[in-house]
């Protein structure tokens, strides 16, 4: 094998200089060689000492391709926007515990107390009292995982408010550092998300919706998460389903550009405030037909 890791006609084949039961430089023969053309590798192991026979061959070759395989799946668990996936699905889950303790804080402390409050707020407040009983005991220290809880979430954000400009700088400038995680996470990572159409982008998020209108159950969805952005949610319902287009295709972008070169490319930003203020500024009487509107939002992704 040469130094670049393809494979030469050597009688080694893909294994060449690789000792034999040596899984770990198996899987790196495995994970880094190529060839441009096949050949009869078991033979040539085999001729060069490699394995004993075919058998022993694939064998081998079997333990290497596994090795080389949980390396690839380890190596891209620990990226960084892995992290963020990571990150969003942490946050989200720690918020909807600590609201869902809230209530029950919140009921529990309705049977005790005539001040009784609600919320995630309430159960931080109620955290500070000092216990009267040991039923009190237990209510402020639920009250105080609740707080904890909550305070993990609000950490959480604040990891991905700074982590995610660094993995996806392009997105988040656009989409706001949280938006962008969570479409990020959505999609399963950043390559994912790259490689998606603009019409998939605009609905992440709403796949129950969408599930629902391919049954034949319910009209297609306009948006998914990215309704939280103010370019959607500030526009006027009548012009969603456009700014939602136009949004989509500028983040489809944005991923793309981020993922393949991760080249900060502030146009983009000012390409779509263009086109926010296009849609936004069409008056009732100078609205274009739906059929020019779909063409031009196309055009933007």
């Amino acid at each position: 094998m040469t130094d670049d890791g393809t494979p030469t006609d050597a009688e080694g084949g893909w294994f060449e200089g690789v000792a034999p039961g040596d899984v770990a430089a198996g899987a790196a023969a495995v994970r880094d060689g190529r060839a441009d053309a096949p050949a009869d590798w078991p033979r040539r192991a085999v001729e060069s000492g490699f394995a004993d026979d075919e058998d022993d061959y694939y064998a081998q070759l079997r333990e290497a391709t596994l090795r080389a395989a949980r390396e690839g799946a380890a190596e891209r668990e620990r990226a960084d926007d892995q992290q963020l996936v990571h990150a969003v699905r942490a946050m989200d889950d720690a918020a909807a515990q600590a609201n869902e303790l809230a209530e029950r804080v919140a009921e529990w402390a309705g049977s005790r107390y005539p001040d009784a409050g609600t919320g995630v707020d309430y159960a931080r407040e109620l955290a500070e009292r000092d216990p009267e009983s040991p039923t009190d005991e237990r209510l402020l220290s639920l009250a105080r995982r609740t707080a904890d809880l909550a305070d993990e979430s609000d950490a959480l954000r604040e990891f991905i408010e700074r982590e995610t400009p660094e993995v996806a700088p392009n997105l988040a400038a656009m989409a706001g550092p949280v938006l962008a995680a969570r479409l990020v996470s959505l999609a399963g990572g950043l390559e994912p998300l790259a490689k998606k159409p603009a019409g998939t982008v605009q609905v992440l998020g709403a796949e129950d919706s969408l599930f629902a209108h391919l049954r034949g159950h319910a009209p297609s969805p306009k948006h998914g998460v990215i309704f939280t952005h103010e370019y959607v949610r500030g526009t006027r319902p009548e012009k969603r389903g456009s700014a939602a287009r136009a949004l989509a295709g500028k983040l489809t972008i944005a991923a793309r550009v981020d993922h393949y070169s991760g080249e900060r490319r502030p146009e983009l930003d000012e390409e779509l405030q263009r086109r926010m203020a296009q849609i936004r500024g069409r008056g009732d009487d100078g609205d274009a037909d739906p059929g020019t509107e779909d063409a031009q939002a196309g055009g933007d992704a």
